[in-house]
């Protein structure tokens, strides 16, 4: 005898069956046997091959399982295979994928009965011929043995598969026997009980089909209604309402309830003006969980149409800048997603529409299904209809803030859902941003940014009143020093491009790159702001400033300009001081409508050469000029003159008008200051020439002295006044300011620093409005001894007349 193939179907499938079984060929014979009929027999499911309602019963159980993204995504990767001719059997492999995810444990349904129905036939239960049930002779009799069904055993029955048509059976109107389960695991009949039993498979099929009408007398059966039973209409109950009251189906609520969710009304759901809500018809014959269940869902409509109302409305309008579409956008974003869940339920109520059988409750469309589905859904809605009531009036910047302030909510869904519309929201607000602080660009159409300019404002006055923060449009996710030095680094980069004439790229300044080329983007920088976020600022902070800084100090030489200020405006260069001094001595004590400013020019120029200021830079001494100011009767030329300090580019910025009005007080009371000194050293020289002379005088000896001890209280009073104005005013002041412009960042600090040293000096010299009333007999003082000098010099000369 031939050795069969060890290869061969027949050896593999009983070599499986020795294994399964341990028992050796001879004691699994019958197991074989039994192994190959069911092998050789045509079993097939039966859920029609067709490729869509197989994708359909995908994205429903996809849906049930409140995973609504992934039946999304699911339709879409369905549409691209459906697009594409790889693959031939592609309903073989979606069922075989949706068989696969079916969850074992779980109590078969009606429809897992039918499939058990179709699928323990064998190949002759396969076609439209008779079914004959004999049993197979060769399989094995120790099964549990089991008679013909009772009542008492269709009520358990009624739950499982295919025993349940025993149940049905029961209700027929002659009861045959129930077919016998070829399923393993399944008890078979007591033999006898199916021989002979002649019935088509149609006929128990129809038989199953027709077991829920209510035609049939109810049975025990724990069996869950189908879907003809909720479609039904339901018995008037005693006490209903009047004539008149219409009865409404379940069914036909849930169809009303899905036009809901859409903003369409329903034939019984329809929306109230008065009460601003959808409300359930009264006539409609509904118990009170129906109605009020049907209120509850059919308010996911009412938050539908305040959102989509906002959007429409927002859409059109131009004026509501780029964060305010993008806003929109971002909640059309999320209304796609909920259509996307509407499609589905409408997918699946088609499809039980269409459905060759009736489903049961566990599979069908339900108020009580709905209201669990539409859970995550409406909150998310609650959730955008409160942004939009937020949001109402406001855009730009103020519209972030608004959008952010619902990101420090506790629920983590929620919070996980505004970041992703702040996500989109903000990218305008960070695209403003990244092309203001690298490219010194301000396009804001809509005025949205933070950052405001006015473009009537000229070059010399850029820095101060161009460019201004606009603080309700200030984002809440940014604090008022990183918009400070937000403002500073573009302010800076149109500085040295306007006003400083450097046109060196922002490239070569900053070694930072742009990073909110997409929402992408700005949600990843949302995720660390105090850090990628902070650190992209600042980096463009220092580097923009520095730059700016090195350029003022180096080709504008303003730290020299500073210097010069302090020795020739506030008196710190002495020799040049007291040699102007001498030299104006003559043109001065002239009336003040005789003078000539080019004169006085001359005479500054040849102070310049005779002392330490020739070797200044010549770039500060042609700054370096005389002004005189407004003639009154009776002034001299020492009431009118003063110097003067030409400031213009990019140092005016620093040195403004109102700091050169400060340097002019200051320079006046400072060289009135230094008159009287000059003057009372004139008088001391003057006694002291005159002491031996009037010694033979001895009748003037006591007048001498008084003169002699006036004299030097005035000299020890201006000298003590010089001391206190010079040590204790202008070099702690000085020093201070040159500490703070050494260690300034950016030009505001330098400006800051310059105007707090001006403003000491006012008012520590007593030259600001408070100290004029109060101290206005210091004023007097110096008048008066200028007076007294002039009266003693034309004393003196009548004298020696």
């Amino acid at each position: 005898m031939a050795t069969p193939d060890q290869k061969s179907p027949n050896v593999l499938l009983q070599n499986l069956c020795c294994r399964i079984l341990g028992k050796s060929e001879a004691d699994v014979a019958q197991q074989f046997q039994y192994a190959v009929r069911v092998i050789g027999s045509n079993f097939a499911p039966t859920v029609e091959r067709d490729e869509f309602l197989v994708a359909e019963k995908i994205k429903k159980e996809l849906t049930r399982q409140r995973r609504e993204a992934d039946a999304a995504l699911f339709s879409e990767l369905h549409r691209k295979l459906h697009s594409q001719g790889v693959l031939k059997n592609k309903w073989s492999i979606l069922y075989l994928l949706l068989s696969l995810s079916e969850d074992p444990r779980k109590q078969p349904s009606k429809v897992s009965g039918y499939a058990a129905l179709f699928a323990q036939a064998l190949p002759r239960d396969a076609h439209s011929t008779p079914y004959y049930y004999a049993r197979p002779q060769s399989l094995p009799l120790n099964y549990q043995e089991r008679g013909a069904p009772s009542a008492q055993s269709a009520g358990s029955a009624g739950s499982s598969g295919v025993s349940s048509l025993g149940t049905y059976a029961l209700n027929g109107p002659t009861p045959p026997p129930p077919p016998p389960a070829l399923l393993p695991g399944q008890p078979l009949p007591a033999p006898g009980v199916g021989d002979g039993l002649r019935q088509q498979l149609g006929s128990r099929l129809a038989w199953t089909l027709t077991a829920s009408q209510p035609s049939l007398p109810s049975t025990t059966s724990k069996a869950v209604p189908s879907s003809g039973s909720r479609g039904a209409a339901r018995p008037r109950r005693e006490g209903d309402a009047a004539a008149g009251a219409v009865e409404v189906t379940e069914a036909a609520l849930v169809r009303d309830i899905l036009y809901v969710f859409q903003g369409i009304d329903g034939k019984h759901v329809k929306m109230s003006n008065a009460d601003n809500c959808y409300t359930v018809e009264g006539k409609a014959n509904l118990s009170k969980s129906l109605r009020d269940t049907a209120v509850r869902l059919a308010e996911l409509g009412w938050l539908h149409n305040k959102i989509r109302k906002y959007t429409d409305q927002r859409s059109l309008d131009r004026s509501f800048g780029l964060v305010g579409q993008s806003f929109c956008a971002a909640l059309h974003q999320e209304l796609r997603e909920y259509y996307r869940l509407l499609s589905v339920l409408h997918s699946q109520l088609q499809l039980e529409d269409d459905q060759g059988v009736n489903l049961g409750l566990e599979s069908s469309l339900t108020l009580r299904r709905l209201l669990v589905w539409t859970y995550d859904p409406k909150m998310r809605l609650k959730t955008l209809a409160a942004l939009v009531d937020h949001c109402q009036g406001r855009k730009g910047g103020e519209l972030a803030s608004a959008v952010h302030a619902y990101t420090k909510t506790g629920d983590p869904y929620a919070r996980s859902l505004v970041q992703h519309i702040l996500s989109l929201v903000s990218h305008p607000v960070l695209s403003f941003l990244y092309r203001w602080i690298y490219d010194g660009e301000l396009e804001d159409t809509y005025h949205e940014f933070f950052v405001a300019s006015d473009p009537a404002v000229k070059a010399d006055r850029l820095w101060h009143d161009k460019y201004a923060l606009r603080k309700p449009m200030i984002p809440s996710f940014m604090t008022m020093d990183q918009c400070r030095k937000v403002l500073l680094i573009g302010k800076s980069i149109n500085f040295l491009h306007q006003v400083c004439h450097d046109q060196t790229p922002t490239t070569k300044m900053i070694a930072v790159t742009k990073s909110a080329e997409s929402p992408q983007d700005a949600a990843d920088l949302f995720t660390d702001l105090e850090n990628a976020f902070q650190g992209k600022i600042d980096a463009a902070y220092f580097e923009t400033s520095k730059y700016l800084l090195d350029v003022l100090n180096k080709k504008y030489s303003l730290l020299d300009h500073m210097q010069a200020m302090r020795r020739y405006l506030l008196l710190g260069q002495g020799d040049f001081i007291r040699h102007l001094m001498d030299l104006l001595k003559p043109e001065l004590v002239r009336p003040a409508t005789t003078l000539y400013q080019h004169n006085l020019t001359g005479i500054l120029e040849t102070a310049v050469r005779a002392t330490n200021a020739q070797f200044d830079s010549p770039e500060i001494l042609k700054r370096l000029d005389v002004r005189l100011l407004e003639v009154s009767p009776g002034d001299t030329g020492w009431d009118v003159f003063s110097l003067d300090y030409h400031v213009d580019g990019p140092i005016a910025t620093v040195f403004t008008r109102e700091c050169m009005s400060h340097y002019l007080r200051a320079f006046n009371f400072l060289w009135r200051a230094k008159r009287v000194e000059y003057i009372l050293t004139d008088i001391r020289k003057g006694h002291m020439c005159n002491a031996r002379l009037l010694r033979s005088m001895p009748e003037f000896s006591g007048v001498l002295h008084h003169c002699h001890i006036l004299a030097s209280e005035m000299v020890h009073f201006i000298h003590q006044m010089q001391y206190y104005v010079t040590f204790e005013v202008l070099e702690c002041s000085w020093d201070e300011l040159w500490n703070r412009v050494q260690r300034a960042q950016d030009l505001d600090h330098i400006i800051a620093a310059h105007e707090a040293f001006l403003g000491t000096v006012i008012s520590r010299c007593l030259l600001d409005s408070d100290s004029r009333v109060r101290h206005a007999p210091r004023g007097s003082v110096l008048g008066f001894l200028g007076r007294a000098y002039a009266a003693g010099g034309q004393a003196g000369r009548r004298a020696g007349v």
